[in-house]
């Protein structure tokens, strides 16, 4: 099986766990999401790891993509450009400004705690992955000396409090700084009623 199904089966990214962090940061940060398009988005964000090779590095950014296709056809383009832009990398390559999903994202990863996240990651073999790219990382400046010292101890609750600590920090400095879902378009929820209508 690989890397990204098992994330999504009983990984990082569990479709039963990841996206309930998700909404608890979004909800931390912003406000509860009552918009159901909001809440389909939080839920089909990291579909996309479903037969990956790889969670992290090159390539791993197209994960977007089938989430961002599922909110296309039930939501509209805007928001599925708005599940795209959860990733850093993805909106890097794109030239796209992070949506608000993307720090919520980030925070739910901050917010689980290490005795829930290490097994999970390790058992889908994310851990490996996670590490070996964050280590090509810590030459370019954007972690502290604490945070560079704990990423290259390698040992994987070092390596996370580093990472967290990173984290943190970057959801501070952004979460006022990226695209509401907000300002969209109300096309989902009668596209739903439709579907549902005719079915």
């Amino acid at each position: 099986m690989r890397v990204g199904t098992k994330s999504v089966l009983y990984g990082a990214h569990a479709l039963y766990l990841h996206p309930i962090a998700v909404l608890v940061a979004y909800s931390r940060l912003y406000a509860i999401p009552g918009d159901p398009r909001l809440l389909l988005g939080i839920l089909t964000h990291d579909v996309g790891y479903w037969g990956m090779d790889r969670v992290e590095g090159e390539g791993s950014e197209n994960h977007v993509e089938l989430g961002g296709r599922i909110m296309d056809r039930l939501c509209g383009q805007p928001w599925g450009d708005h599940v795209r832009r959860h990733s850093r990398s993805w909106c890097d390559l794109h030239g796209q400004r992070y949506s608000r999903l993307c720090v919520a994202d980030k925070l739910a990863f901050v917010l689980t705690p290490a005795w829930l996240y290490l097994p999970m990651a390790r058992a889908s073999g994310e851990l490996a992955q996670y590490m070996a790219a964050t280590d090509g990382q810590t030459r370019d400046g954007k972690f502290t000396e604490t945070e560079r010292s704990l990423l290259q101890s390698g040992d994987a609750k070092l390596w996370l409090k580093g990472l967290k600590s990173y984290t943190r920090r970057w959801v501070e400095q952004h979460r006022n700084d990226c695209d509401q879902a907000r300002d969209m378009k109300p096309d989902c929820v009668k596209k739903l009623a439709v579907r549902a209508a005719t079915s």
